[in-house]
């Protein structure tokens, strides 16, 4: 049964009457099925004739509201996602006004109304860029939304289980969403300056699962970014273990990042994990395989063939870094030939690496050595005079995960 715009309004006045904040997201919803009714009964809809014939017919600020969102389904329904954007956009603005004299039941309609900002800033930009025009959609959503974020922050009159605040860590995933889409990723700071100069925000174990996640994973994100790797990985695994089980292309997000930092720490993913994962496994196996067998000229196939799609996705540094990993796996190699002796010649290292396609002359091989020594993937020292390379008598090669902050001498 189709509703007509005059049976919209009065819904709209029921749902805030009645403070149901999940129907309030519903009919502000471009995509629900009532849009598609306001379509076809306002056939080429001008906003001004609309606000000035509906003006008053409800309390403000939802009659604009009600105009604003005729003006979306049109522009969406007409593949103008542009002009869409913009009407929602305004859409948010005035429910602000309504929003920050309310307490948290207004929250489902705000998360709704943002992501759709969200969605319909993407389609915009990748509209405008298909047709080689520049567009800021997403760079103008990001201040839409980080304006929602400090109308949550600055709750203090609502009850604490009604608060605003409640809202605060989804704002938060949505916002650093925006900015690294349009890779503002420094803006994040900000946020997070934010969050830590107000104490009265409840702890975030006491919001859903699901807001915890996200906000962690971004977090992850920024400390991965900055090479803040022992706080990356906290976060990053805390969130893959929150996340839930049938989420797994959210898995898959935070294992890209998760499975590197891992790496370096000397954990390799099994293939339990890795089977679960196809477009993973397919990406870093190669790696992981050259790090077990201690081949560094495969590993650098690897990194030649993955080079475009690991930039990309931001790990090709952490990779790339890896490679260490194979070099003290090659090493390894040649201690255990050697019968696992504690007093091997330069030179022996040398040949592993000229074997491995690595033309490097003796010198060269020396401080490969050095370095791995330094590092703590070895135990010993080099005699330089008789260059030979003396080995601890025991644990001459530590466990990778064994080694104090692995992270510290990246």
């Amino acid at each position: 049964m189709a509703i007509p715009f005059s049976t919209f309004l009065v819904q709209l006045v029921e749902v805030v009457q009645s403070e149901n904040g999940q129907r309030l997201a519903y009919l502000l919803r471009p995509t629900s099925p009532h849009g598609k009714d306001l379509v076809k009964e306002f056939r080429n809809p001008s906003r001004d004739t609309l606000i000035a014939q509906y003006s008053g017919c409800i309390d403000s600020p939802w009659d604009e509201v009600a105009v604003r969102y005729v003006m979306v389904t049109s522009h969406v329904a007409r593949k103008r996602p542009g002009e869409a954007f913009n009407e929602q956009s305004q859409l948010i603005s005035l429910f602000f006004r309504f929003f920050t004299q309310n307490t948290g039941w207004t929250l489902p309609a705000l998360f709704s109304m943002l992501r759709d900002l969200r969605d319909l800033a993407y389609d915009a930009d990748f509209h405008s860029k298909y047709n080689g025009q520049s567009s800021e959609c997403m760079e103008s959503a990001a201040g839409v939304v980080a304006k929602a974020f400090s109308n949550c922050m600055t709750d203090r009159a609502s009850p604490a289980d009604q608060s605003r605040k409640w809202g605060i860590y989804y704002v938060v995933g949505l916002v650093m969403k925006c900015y690294f889409r349009v890779k503002r990723i420094s803006l994040s700071k900000n946020i997070l300056r934010a969050l830590d100069a107000n104490p009265d925000i409840p702890a975030l174990s006491a919001y859903p699962r699901s807001h915890q996640v996200t906000y962690r994973y971004y977090l992850g994100m920024l400390s991965f970014l900055n090479e803040d790797y022992a706080k990356a990985e906290q976060e990053l695994t805390l969130a893959f273990y929150n996340c839930h089980t049938e989420a797994h292309r959210n898995q898959e997000r935070i294992l890209t990042c998760l499975i590197p930092l891992r790496i370096l720490r000397g954990h390799l993913p099994s293939r339990v994990l890795m089977e679960r994962f196809p477009v993973l496994d397919e990406l870093f196996s190669p790696f992981i395989a050259a790090i077990q067998t201690g081949d560094i000229s495969t590993y650098d196939a690897a990194l030649d063939r993955w080079e475009r799609r690991l930039v990309e996705l931001n790990v090709w540094i952490t990779i790339e870094k890896a490679r260490e990993l194979c070099i003290r796996g090659l090493f390894r190699r040649v201690w255990i030939a050697c019968d696992k002796s504690t007093r091997i010649s330069v030179s022996m290292f040398h040949c592993s690496l000229r074997l491995s396609a690595n033309d490097v002359s003796v010198d060269e091989a020396e401080c490969f050595v050095a370095n791995m020594i330094f590092k703590g993937y070895m135990r010993g020292y080099i005699s330089h005079e008789k260059q030979m390379v003396v080995l601890a008598t025991s644990n001459a090669f530590p466990r990778l995960a064994d080694r104090q902050a692995p992270y510290v001498l990246l």
